[in-house]
């Protein structure tokens, strides 16, 4: 797989928490389905994540992952369109995880914003382990083993990605230095044709020199379109390009997605940790008296009290659920006081019923038949493998331990 191939790539992954409510589709699953159609996807259940911090208690990761698939499908995500994987039935992981974790400064891992804010959120658990400290080389290893271009994530969560990138970087500058690399790509940029090499060199000189960005991208779309190049000789070429050695595994880009606020029934971040969520797959009287007890603006005591729906958690579940017509009804309705509190809460009901009726019907058939579910992970944990093998072999022959 080439760099340029890496770019139609995308990799997200969950760690099994079962059940998913309404924030966590909004927030990523309805992004996957979209993205199924437009990349090459690989959406996976992070198992081995889900111990870094629940070590203690894994008896239910099993039966939360099988939900938690369920929901995946029941979204719209579809076996033909993506690949579903389980990460620990890829044992590659673990292995690149190992040699990643080799290479990785402690320091890098410290200062990962989510290190102490974890353990801050999380203090009733003994997170002074390994495990923990390098879960987020494990992250990486998700993203490299797969080569994926694109990484799904909100704002938030972008120094993920970020040390991945390091950590890409980091390997390519100790490993990629084959013998004689300099040669060998001046060799390969010989392969190209007159015209080619003369682009090619033009290029890579003004990118060098004056750190001309367009003529990178200009380089990088000049190697793309070469026939007669061997995959070994393209990497080598996109490393000549910036200066660096061979790309063994390509950096990934952040592949930035819209991340709505959908609040909880109690006016906070909607989580299962603050029992304040409506799940995917929710029956609709649920859903309706879930949404009937969910608090409002606290200035509306009384039904004629006007009130402000910037305070209040049920406008912002309009802001994604409703058009424009009933965003401004329900905001005109709350400021003059001409509706009152379950009036603004009754078009929401309707439209979370509405988006969740083609869910409980597609899920039927799944929490009907487990074993499709378990086919359709089995299937796809061996598609990823196969991928993974092919990225570990070259990482274990550029470490010098291919032993063949």
């Amino acid at each position: 797989m080439t760099s340029t191939d890496a770019n139609q790539r995308v990799l997200s992954g969950m760690r099994p928490t079962g059940r998913m409510h309404i924030a966590n589709y909004h927030g990523a699953l309805k992004n996957w389905v979209r993205l199924q159609h437009e990349y090459e996807c690989f959406f996976f259940v992070a198992d081995f994540h889900a111990l870094t911090t629940h070590y203690q208690d894994p008896q239910d990761i099993e039966q939360a992952t099988f939900d938690m698939v369920v929901d995946w499908l029941a979204a719209g995500l579809s076996p033909s369109a993506c690949t579903m994987f389980v990460q620990s039935k890829v044992p590659e992981h673990a292995e690149l995880h190992l040699l990643l974790s080799m290479i990785t400064p402690v320091s890098w891992l410290e200062r990962v914003p989510s290190y102490k804010d974890q353990q801050a959120k999380l203090n009733d658990r003994d997170l002074a382990t390994y495990g923990f400290l390098g879960y987020p080389v494990l992250m990486s290893t998700d993203i490299l083993m797969y080569r994926a271009g694109n990484v799904p994530v909100g704002v938030d969560q972008t120094a993920h990605v970020e040390i991945t990138r390091e950590i890409a970087r980091r390997f390519n500058h100790i490993f990629g230095r084959e013998p004689q690399f300099e040669e060998n790509a001046e060799e390969a940029v010989k392969k190209m044709g007159r015209r080619a090499s003369r682009l090619y060199r033009s290029a890579r000189r003004d990118y060098l020199e004056r750190g001309d960005e367009e003529a990178l991208e200009r380089a990088r779309a000049l190697l793309a379109e070469q026939q007669n190049l061997s995959i070994g000789d393209r990497e080598r070429l996109f490393g000549y390009l910036e200066g660096s050695g061979r790309i063994i595994l390509p950096e990934p880009q952040v592949l930035l997605t819209d991340t709505p606020n959908v609040p909880g029934l109690d006016g906070e971040k909607m989580s299962k940790s603050y029992d304040n969520v409506i799940r995917m797959r929710e029956a609709p009287d649920v859903v309706e008296k879930q949404v009937l007890t969910m608090r409002t603006d606290p200035a509306r005591v009384r039904r004629d009290d006007p009130g402000d729906p910037g305070d209040c958690p049920v406008f912002a579940l309009h802001e994604v659920y409703s058009d424009d017509e009933v965003k401004t009804w329900a905001a005109d309705g709350c400021r003059n006081a001409s509706i009152g509190c379950v009036d603004c809460k009754r078009p929401l009901i309707d439209a979370i019923n509405t988006e969740q009726a083609p869910f409980i019907e597609r899920a039927e058939q799944f929490e009907n038949n487990p074993d499709q579910v378990r086919a359709i992970l089995l299937d796809g944990s061996e598609e990823a493998r196969d991928h993974a093998r092919q990225t570990l072999d070259e990482v274990k022959a550029a470490v010098g331990i291919s032993y063949r």
